[in-house]
């Protein structure tokens, strides 16, 4: 609270409308997490072909923070953020009307172009606006806006599907969530009415810095080590984000047999965690430095994945999703600040989303390579051994964190107390 009273009315307007923008993006994502089982259900498909929209959609997120990104850092941050969050909005009510699993095929791609412009415009408008000293805490915060989003969604789900099914309407209940995901569009007129330019990238515009149209060329020629450094590290810690994440719902539907009551307490579980630990480690990066944080929380981790997958009491299964989710989450907690404390000044509306969003598309299988490999240890009654399946790649994946982050101090010195407004062109 002492670090809010410290900003601004327009700094905190700006977090505000960062925040709920990358909130209610992941609330999107998710909702289809919820019900690949009701999906696949109602197309005839299989498991794994349904989790294959959630890898086009990450496939399609690079695309859209380069289309926005170049467009944030020729025209402000502001504008384009209120486009894309329209866009999202709008594909969102569509893909409830979907008549056929292609064209629910063609409008999940859409949302991953519309998804993966948000976080790079959000990220660097509110980085931007924020005093130096306090950007860990609130690049915790700020990222947590996912886990924010995972929580909403988990809601949708419980409540869309308790009523759905007591009134009959149980065809109709995940086209019913989509619906829901059409709520976003609101939050245009608020950034429209209350939210600033970024005064980082005014002060760039009167200093005469603006980016040519081959300005990723550009920053690939003259920073290649670190483009590519951030785009593989960006695609393990996505690797693990979507790990743990994206088929959990499924896992604790299929393996488990739990009830949409049980599944909804056991995700608000995971959510709480996640965004105890994104705010926790967010907050003492800035004491710490951000690479010490995503190596303690690799390694704790890893050390978590036992009780989080292959616990039998609930309690203990509780538990183990709160803490992993707390270490992961934890991980990503330092990311808006630590990317765009990077990234070179003049192409940050860019730099940070793209090379996000690239190795998001690079982890893109996630979900369906477990799915998949899942298969591969089929349980002593039948079925797919989802925990197995999860717990193996999740190891491999905080594995590959923990080293990505190691050598990153090779690369490029941390830069978490740099002034974004006064920042020399790199």
């Amino acid at each position: 609270m002492t670090a809010w009273s410290e900003l601004g009315a327009p700094a905190r307007r700006t977090f505000v409308a960062s925040f709920l923008g990358w909130t209610l993006d992941a609330f999107d994502f998710f909702l289809l997490t919820f019900v690949v089982t009701r999906i696949a259900a109602d197309f005839n498909r299989g498991i794994a072909e349904v989790t294959g929209a959630i890898t086009l959609t990450l496939l399609c997120r690079p695309l859209g923070a380069l289309l926005f990104g170049w467009i944030a850092d020729r025209y402000g941050r502001r504008t384009p953020l209120m486009i894309d969050i329209a866009f999202y909005s709008i594909v969102e009510l569509l893909t409830a009307f979907s008549p056929n699993f292609t064209v629910f095929l063609i409008l999940r791609a859409l949302y991953g172009v519309a998804m993966g412009g948000e976080w790079g415009l959000g990220a660097a408008m509110a980085m931007e606006v924020l005093p130096a000293r306090r950007r860990g805490l609130f690049s915790g915060i700020l990222q947590e806006g996912y886990m924010v989003g995972y929580l909403f969604a988990a809601l949708a789900y419980f409540v869309v599907f308790r009523f759905s099914d007591a009134f009959g309407l149980a065809h109709w209940n995940w086209r019913i969530l989509f619906i829901v995901g059409t709520l976003p569009a609101l939050l245009v007129f608020y950034i429209r009415a209350y939210v600033p330019e970024s005064p980082a990238w005014l002060a760039q515009r009167r200093r005469g810095i603006a980016p040519q149209p081959m300005f990723l060329l550009r920053a690939l020629a003259r920073h290649w080590p670190l483009v590519i450094y951030a785009v593989v590290f960006m695609s393990a810690l996505n690797f693990m984000s979507h790990g743990t994440q994206d088929l959990y719902a499924t896992f604790l539907q299929k393996q488990r047999g739990f009830s949409t009551e049980m599944v909804f307490t056991l995700s608000v579980v995971a959510a709480f965690g996640a965004i105890a630990g994104g705010t926790v480690f967010g907050a003492v990066s800035q004491r710490w430095g951000r690479r010490a944080c995503v190596l303690v929380c690799a390694v704790f981790g890893a050390a978590l994945v036992p009780l989080w997958a292959f616990s039998q009491p609930v309690a203990l299964l509780g538990l183990g999703a709160f803490g992993i989710q707390f270490m992961v989450q934890g991980a990503w907690g330092v990311i808006p600040a630590h990317l765009n404390e990077l990234s070179p000044h003049d192409v940050r509306g860019t730099f940070p989303g793209f090379t996000y969003q690239l190795g998001n598309a690079i982890s893109a299988g996630a979900a369906q390579i477990e799915a998949a490999f899942a298969l591969k240890f089929p349980l002593a009654g039948g079925g797919a051994n989802y925990a197995k399946a999860m717990a193996i790649i999740t190891v491999i994946a905080l594995a590959a964190v923990f080293v990505l982050t190691a050598i990153g101090y090779l690369v490029r010195a941390e830069q978490r107390h740099q002034d974004f407004v006064t920042a020399a062109p790199s």
